[in-house]
């Protein structure tokens, strides 16, 4: 039986977890003509009349929704909220005048930090038409991992895995596409657990003076860091290891470290605190729509539905580096047809006048 990928159980639970504790959040950026732009973020949880009542009283439902964690307000001026039958959807906005004005104040957080930005707006005069091209720039936040994922696979295969680009299945068929992803998930779940494992041994290391009687001092612990990692993997391989707690028990001959993987006790929440802070980025999954002045002739790696476009903005595609979207539309001058036209019928008319004379 095929092994049950540590990286798809990973990404299988936090995603659940955010679906059952987070409200949808979606991030909208308006480019106006004049090179004036606007952001919103909306959210909406489910909610019963019944609920909004208890809590907030009749139909006051500003804030009628508990705050998701990705979202900073700070970056908005107004916000307004609707209802819809059980639907609340509150939507923050703001004005700028210019988009880099506009990425001082991204608005959104991942782990209580700002997510960085930097944005572009090109605009080009083509006597027929304005051409516009936006470009934003999501800065990568690979910093969250302490093992950088280039140590397990090189460049395009990580991006190719976080981003789908470029595009190494090109041309494969089925078969060797599910032989190549096969290969892809084992490197991603040993970088995934030597992170899992970073991340607990710091933690560890940071609450040693809590250990009663601990088998070895504090510096003998970080110095055998790789030796308790390679004894973990060499029973469990590269699976979730739910058997921590025994792996250190065997390999030090002392429970001292036993609360560390209880979460009933105060040592073993925080690390488990500790963990579920470090994989948010997992989780972390904002729709970004674009509406752009005029026409959309180039969307990027966007998805254009009713002249708007929409790309995936993931916690993922922020690990190999960073993430940039762009998009190019045109603004259409009627009245350069106009004026075409009118030149054209004087050139024509012209022409005729001389030809003929003026009798």
């Amino acid at each position: 039986m095929r092994k049950i990928s540590l990286y798809l159980m990973l990404l299988t639970s936090v995603v659940f977890i955010a679906s059952c504790d987070k409200p949808n959040v979606q991030l909208h950026t308006i480019i106006h003509e004049d090179g004036r732009c606007e952001r919103e973020v909306s959210y909406h949880t489910v909610m019963s009349k019944e609920d909004r009542d208890s809590l907030w009283g009749g139909d006051n439902v500003a804030w009628a929704q508990p705050l998701p964690e990705c979202l900073n307000t700070d970056a908005f001026m107004g916000s307004h909220t609707d209802v819809d039958g059980d639907t609340v959807t509150t939507t923050f906005s703001n004005s700028f005048n210019t988009v880099e004005e506009m990425c001082q104040m991204t608005p959104l957080n991942l782990n209580g930090s700002r997510i960085q930005s930097k944005a572009s707006l090109e605009k080009h005069f083509r006597w027929f038409y304005t051409e516009y091209t936006y470009t934003e720039t999501f800065i990568s936040v690979a910093d969250t991992f302490k093992i950088p994922v280039s140590d397990y696979a090189d460049k395009d295969v990580v991006s190719y895995w976080f981003t789908g680009q470029p595009n190494l299945m090109q041309g494969l068929t089925g078969a060797e596409v599910a032989q190549r992803i096969d290969t892809m998930e084992t490197w991603v779940d040993k970088w995934v657990n030597a992170n899992i494992y970073q991340f607990a041994v710091e933690y560890i290391v940071g609450n040693y003076d809590s250990i009663p009687n601990p088998p070895v001092s504090k510096e003998r612990f970080v110095e055998l860091r790789d030796s308790i990692y390679h004894y973990i993997i060499s029973k469990y391989g590269d699976e979730l290891n739910f058997e921590a707690p025994d792996c250190y028990k065997e390999f030090f001959h002392s429970d001292a470290y036993a609360d560390f993987f209880d979460d009933e006790t105060p040592l073993g929440k925080g690390l488990s605190d500790k963990l579920s802070t470090q994989l948010n980025i997992f989780s972390f999954d904002v729709p970004y729509v674009l509406t752009m002045p005029g026409t959309v002739v180039n969307a990027g790696t966007g998805t254009i539905k009713d002249g708007v476009i929409y790309y995936p903005l993931t916690g993922e595609r922020l690990i190999p580096g960073d993430y940039t979207i762009t998009a190019t539309s045109r603004v259409t001058h009627i009245w350069a047809y106009v004026v075409t036209i009118l030149l054209i019928l004087v050139a024509i008319g012209s022409f005729i006048y001389r030809r003929k004379g003026p009798f």
